[in-house]
């Protein structure tokens, strides 16, 4: 018994419990760990930039595997796998064409080596018809760059001068056509990846080339032209378009047909006196048959020739164009969309 109650004598001072001292204590042992923080910290700091540096390093080198991992595994952007068959995995080039051989020379020898290329048509347009030295040029070019496509020229009748664009081809293999101009390039990845966007809406317009129209209500007061065409910072500038061109765009054979044997005799005419205006009726067919507006596919092409009536004097012919062209519909059939299409795989941020 004598043992314990020295044993609780220890415990106290004096054999009384004091409060004050004991805060005292603890805040001594407090007052000690602080300054052992204080004095830790840029060592802490240190190892969280040390793991943030890390983090960012394992998370570039992360990408990169990703990268050649997808190249290994054959997930290549740039080159697409062949489809086998000619309808759904191949597309047919219709390459409009004026007294610009050498442009057109390079032009075919291009796009013969896209892996899509079924065949390609060349729209002559010219009053004299096409040289035997020019078309074996061209075969020799074609052959030079892949021996799948086969190349023809289709020669419009009286020359044409355009009229005779979007004539019915035939022997046409697939349901696809890519209609381009002489003088624009798409790179092949960038043409593969639009027919893979057109294969998902085959009975809208897919191309590289925006433009749009929109309602002047200044001008409509004043009885005059009312409608706009609006060139690429029309379309930069208002984020919208409802055309996309023909010199690079994609839409479905059916609408070759519908443009030359459909089309009223009147708008016919028109079109083969006006020698101008034949994409934007396109698009007003393809718009005013589907009900839907066209889609742009972002992506770099290389115009080799001389610039097109978008521009200066030639816009106001355009706008002519415009509302001739929309007085033959009872409604306007272009539809204004600001979709805009873009490779996932080619995109930092989702």
């Amino acid at each position: 018994m004598s043992s314990t109650l020295i044993g609780i004598r220890d415990d106290t001072v004096d054999g009384l419990y004091s409060p004050a001292k004991q805060k005292a204590a603890n805040r001594g042992n407090y007052t000690s760990r602080s300054a052992l923080f204080l004095r830790r910290a840029p060592q802490l700091l240190a190892a969280v930039k040390f793991k943030l540096l890390l983090a960012f390093s394992l998370l570039c080198l992360a990408i990169f595997l990703s990268s050649k991992l997808s190249a290994f595994m054959g997930w290549i952007p740039d080159q697409p796998s062949l489809v086998s068959s000619p309808y759904r995995g191949s597309y047919t080039l219709l390459i409009n064409t004026w007294r610009r051989n050498s442009p057109l020379k390079r032009t075919a020898a291009h796009y013969a080596s896209c892996v899509g290329a079924d065949a390609i048509h060349v729209v002559w347009s010219e009053i004299e018809p096409p040289s035997e030295r020019l078309k074996s040029d061209l075969d020799r070019a074609v052959k030079l760059k892949s021996w799948r496509p086969d190349i023809r020229v289709e020669i419009e009748e009286n020359g044409g001068g355009g009229s005779g664009r979007f004539k019915p081809i035939d022997g046409v293999r697939t349901d696809a056509i890519f209609s381009v101009d002489d003088d624009v390039i798409v790179p092949c990845s960038s043409l593969e990846f639009a027919f893979s966007v057109w294969k998902t809406a085959p009975l809208t317009m897919v191309g590289f080339v925006p433009r749009m129209h929109w309602l002047d209500l200044d001008l409509l007061k004043s009885g005059g032209v009312f409608h706009r065409y609006g060139g690429w910072l029309s379309v930069w500038w208002m984020g919208s378009y409802s055309m996309v061109l023909s010199k690079a765009a994609f839409f479905h054979k059916k609408y070759l047909d519908l443009y030359t044997n459909e089309m009223p005799s009147p708008l016919q005419d028109y079109l083969a006196r006006e020698r101008n205006c034949e994409d934007i009726a396109m698009s007003m067919v393809v718009a005013n048959a589907s009900g839907t507006p066209p889609l742009w596919v972002k992506g770099k092409i290389q115009e080799i020739g001389s610039w097109g009536t978008s521009n200066g004097k030639g816009k106001e012919k355009r706008n002519e164009c415009l509302n001739d062209l929309l007085s033959f519909y009872e409604t306007v059939p272009l539809l204004s969309t600001n979709v805009k299409i873009v490779n996932a795989r080619q995109e930092w941020v989702w």
